[in-house]
């Protein structure tokens, strides 16, 4: 089949329409989610998408505003997505969640602050967005949660990414959270088996 071409001067691509930030909260679910989506295209839009995602019922929608403000990517999006953490929803702290681990470099300069946070529930789930910072980071700020960390839930939750990406760095850190917890079964197993794979990974790079 011969291609079709372009007329001489036609633009490869046409320019994105205008965003409507009304058809976020205006209209059938249809009409919203067709806003939600249009949106990725305007990165103007990342207010309009957080201020209509706490609003929005429909899990369809809601998916597609979640999916808009991570390919915006921007720093923006990031800013707008962590409030998120807080939610009483679960579904939609699950939602941010996964938004913001598809914004690795946006999310960084806000972890250390993250992971020191007052409410236990934002340090444990900011452990889960480690897994998606470069290695050498991710050690870095794992040892400075395990070494003061006082909530067993989030310490379990730092070994957990801990068993997956830990390297050696993490060896002292484990060492004094071990000692912190002394009494907490679960946290000695986790311990324990953070610091196997560790050793073990140690032993096969020297092989």
């Amino acid at each position: 089949m011969p291609l079709v071409r372009k007329p001489p001067g036609e633009p490869a691509h046409a320019a994105p329409a205008s965003f409507d930030a009304r058809a976020l909260t205006a209209g059938s679910d249809d009409a919203r989610w067709a806003a939600a989506r249009s949106a990725a295209s305007h990165p103007e839009a990342v207010a309009a998408l957080a201020a209509a995602l706490p609003h929005e019922r429909d899990p369809r929608v809601r998916e597609a505003i979640l999916t808009s403000l991570a390919r915006i990517g921007s720093a923006e999006s990031a800013s707008a997505l962590l409030p998120f953490l807080r939610s009483d929803e679960a579904s939609l702290r699950t939602g941010a969640l996964d938004a913001l681990r598809a914004l690795p470099a946006a999310v960084a300069p806000h972890l250390p602050v993250l992971l020191s946070d007052g409410d236990a529930d934002v340090r444990l789930l900011s452990c889960e967005l480690l897994r998606e910072q470069s290695e050498g980071e991710a050690n870095r700020l794992l040892a400075a949660v395990l070494e003061r960390e006082e909530e067993a839930n989030v310490c379990a939750a730092a070994l957990e990414v801990a068993c997956e990406i830990g390297d050696s760095r993490l060896l002292p850190a484990l060492a004094r959270c071990e000692h912190r917890f002394a009494a907490d079964p679960f946290l000695q197993f986790s311990i324990a088996i953070a610091r196997e794979r560790i050793e073990a990974q140690r032993a096969g790079s020297r092989e």
